[in-house]
């Protein structure tokens, strides 16, 4: 898995900065090294949104160009969100495009995409496995009590779901 490591301390800065909610030292940054690596997902995916918008070619281009910037656009509300709840536990997002490609368990966006059903299938496959990681992540701020951090993973978890299902409707339809 690309991006994996097993010592997510070395991708994820931990807590830096002291804060007055009522979460422990210890939990919050255990949420923060989540938060990071589910940050690093979704600036990975914004940007292969962006790739398929930008390159998509063939009969459905338009619709296509516009479904695929409409998910970038989404994705990017999602990156901003995890990003601020890092920083309200005290800590630092890790969120720039190098540290994103370094924790980030998506597959390399296939450059040779090129018409709409290839970047459909490339894309759909990159939302379907950051929507499988921000569900494990909802769990995982569960264990550890934070009902915000759980939320916010909710409502992305939703969104995520979303997109999948605009993009798999264009695989489903028969050819």
């Amino acid at each position: 898995m690309r991006g994996a490591c097993s010592d997510p301390s070395r991708l994820h800065s931990t807590r830096k900065y002291t804060t007055r909610i009522d979460i422990s030292a210890g939990d919050r940054e255990k949420l923060i090294g989540l938060l990071n690596a589910r940050l690093a997902d979704l600036a990975d995916l914004q940007t292969q949104a962006k790739q398929a918008h930008w390159n998509v070619k063939g009969p459905s281009f338009i619709a296509l160009h516009e479904l695929f910037d409409s998910i970038a656009d989404s994705v990017e509300d999602y990156v901003d969100l995890v990003a601020e709840r890092v920083t309200v536990l005290g800590g630092v997002a890790r969120g720039t495009a190098r540290m994103a490609a370094a924790g980030s368990p998506l597959a390399a966006y296939p450059t040779g995409a090129v018409d709409g059903r290839a970047h459909v299938d490339a894309l759909a496959t990159a939302v379907a496995t950051a929507g499988t990681h921000v569900r494990a992540a909802i769990g995982e701020a569960d264990a550890i009590g934070d009902a915000g951090t759980e939320d916010l993973f909710t409502e992305v978890s939703r969104g995520l779901d979303k997109h999948l299902w605009f993009l798999e409707a264009h695989l489903q339809s028969e050819r």
